[in-house]
């Protein structure tokens, strides 16, 4: 099995240094944002949501990692369909700024995944968003979710992420 070659790179974002992912779809932006966004079609890579995103915040569960998972809260910052998402969330004892951009020219859709950088392992967090993001294409394009496998992905991009820090410029 060959492993994915990583895709992730440094930026600066308004809170500052991040890791940024990029992605690119066949699809229009209508579909990717729903793919992102709503419970149903989430869960088809990455997992679901409950609550009333309304109130600002709803409850998500990663059930890509199993069925008996613990919910972790999702505080939504923006939310400018279709194009722009915010949020904060509680991993452990952390917090991760997330943020999607979406765009669209000609038919293809780009997705900008971005994740505040931190105190969080970034060889075990990098290849986690890599391996997440290639399920969401498979499952944009129709394919089957189940064939993106993650020892594909690490440790085969620890190295690489282990070597992204606040610090690199």
């Amino acid at each position: 099995m060959n492993a994915p070659t990583p895709t992730g790179q440094l930026g600066d974002g308004p809170r500052g240094r991040e890791v940024q992912l990029t992605r690119t779809f066949r699809a229009p932006i209508a579909d990717v944002w729903a793919a992102v966004t709503e419970s149903d079609r989430l869960e088809r890579w990455i997992g679901r949501w409950e609550g009333d995103p309304a109130n600002g915040s709803v409850t998500f569960f990663m059930t890509a990692e199993g069925e008996d998972v613990e919910g972790e809260e999702f505080t939504i910052l923006e939310c400018e369909p279709p194009r722009r998402f915010v949020a904060d969330t509680s991993v452990g004892e952390s917090t991760w700024h997330l943020s999607l951009e979406l765009t669209e020219i000609d038919g293809l859709t780009t997705l900008t995944f971005a994740q505040l950088l931190g105190d969080d392992d970034m060889s075990n967090v990098g290849p986690g968003w890599e391996y997440y993001l290639d399920r969401l294409s498979a499952a944009l394009s129709g394919g089957d979710v189940a064939t993106v496998q993650w020892d594909a992905y690490f440790p085969a991009m620890s190295e690489y992420y282990a070597t992204l820090s606040p610090s690199d410029g």
